[in-house]
């Protein structure tokens, strides 16, 4: 059963799709067991196989994913109104899914003036700071096949469309602990972003959103500090040890 997973997250970390020799060097598993796991997962839906014999997620796992991102963003509702309390700001819950970024659950501002991004809505990560947190996760080389996927097209005069200078903010997020979008996405909003790390991989990012000044007028550095306790804090309670 193990395994089956292992196979499944290979899967995942390569942007849905691998070939076989892929999925052995992620996972470090033997040929023929990977041959026999992906034969019941295959007859689950939960792979399928394409017609250049690579694999590919299965549909079954569409079910599965609509339920479980329905109740993260349920176990998630609480921290996020920490966030909101924190920052003032609109906080937002994301997950990558391929190459999309996928919002997943949202506390709104209490403020007449303030922003939203809809739950369930799809973007590309290159352009938002729940997108380069996530993408801070991946290896240099993953980062660049997707940016060689999506084009890095540009949303507005400030979005970054150059891979090596992606790879470059990416560099910084990793050092930094969270993420900016200053206006990248859509002009006039500002982002901060910081990871949600389950103990053993980033699974989500979690923000806090705004107009521009109000988010420019935050002490970044201690804001993404708070931040951190709390998306640490979700970490703790989605963690494969939590269950145990």
């Amino acid at each position: 059963m193990e395994r089956a997973f292992d196979v499944l997250e290979a899967l995942a970390a390569c942007g849905g799709d691998a070939s076989l020799s892929e999925i052995a060097a992620r996972t470090g598993l033997p040929y023929g067991t990977i041959h026999r796991l992906l034969r019941t997962l295959l007859a689950r839906g939960y792979v399928r196989q394409e017609s250049d014999r690579r694999y590919a997620l299965g549909g079954a796992l569409v079910r599965l994913g609509g339920v479980a991102e329905r109740m993260v963003g349920e176990w998630a509702q609480p921290y996020l109104a920490k966030l909101v309390e924190l920052s003032g700001e609109t906080a937002n819950l994301a997950v990558l899914e391929g190459d999309f970024v996928v919002y997943v659950a949202q506390a709104s501002s209490p403020r007449r003036l303030r922003m939203f991004a809809e739950v369930g809505r799809r973007l590309l990560p290159h352009s938002t700071a729940v997108g380069k947190v996530l993408l801070a996760d991946r290896t240099d080389a993953e980062a660049l096949a997707l940016f060689e996927r999506t084009g890095l097209p540009r949303k507005t005069a400030n979005t970054i469309t150059e891979p090596q200078a992606m790879l470059a903010e990416l560099h910084r997020v990793r050092a930094d602990g969270y993420a900016l979008d200053l206006g990248e996405e859509e002009l006039g909003v500002h982002c901060l972003a910081v990871p949600v790390h389950d103990g053993e991989r980033v699974v989500a990012a979690m923000s806090v959103s705004g107009p521009a000044e109000r988010i420019d007028a935050l002490d970044r550095r201690e804001l993404a500090e708070g931040m951190r306790r709390i998306a640490h804090a979700f970490g703790r309670e989605l963690s494969p040890r939590a269950a145990g």
